[in-house]
């Protein structure tokens, strides 16, 4: 220390290194919690298992889906902005030459919509119904006849 009681300036030359605390020889912490706990799902996981969740019911009850592939995107890509503005909560890929018919649900804008995980695990059915009905060209509830019942 310099006269004046505050710390003396780096040699010049060298490098000011930065010291980090090693409190009791303990190191770098592991994560908050193990993996298995639930704790360590992001919410893109779970909003992943959610979609996955009702895309085996529907297939379980309409064999015609099984060739179709349940996709999540984070958001939609809006390329016409003359719609109403309403943001889609999912949306439908028909098959073409080689490739499977997609349904996608959209994470982003079905999180912002619902209040609780119960809430978000409800609307992502829904969408996901609404899709698949108009993949299939059905009424949503002959995709599911419990569609619309709270």
């Amino acid at each position: 220390m310099d006269k004046s009681g505050g710390v003396p300036p780096p040699v010049s030359g060298q490098p000011e290194r930065h010291r980090r605390r090693d409190r009791h020889g303990r190191g770098m912490r592991g994560p908050l919690a193990p993996p298995q706990v639930p704790l360590a799902v992001s919410r893109a996981d779970t909003f992943d298992s959610l979609v996955d969740d009702s895309a085996e019911r529907l297939r379980r009850r309409l064999p015609q889906l099984d060739g179709v592939e349940f996709l999540v995107r984070e958001v939609p890509v809006l390329r016409d902005s003359s719609q109403d503005g309403a943001v889609p909560l999912g949306g439908i890929v028909r098959a073409s030459r080689g490739r499977r018919a997609l349904i996608v649900v959209y994470r982003r804008p079905v999180e912002l919509r619902s209040r609780s995980r119960d809430e978000c695990a409800q609307l992502v059915h829904e969408v996901v119904v609404e899709q698949a009905a108009e993949l299939l060209g059905l009424a949503p509830e002959s995709v599911d006849p419990q569609y619309g019942q709270d």
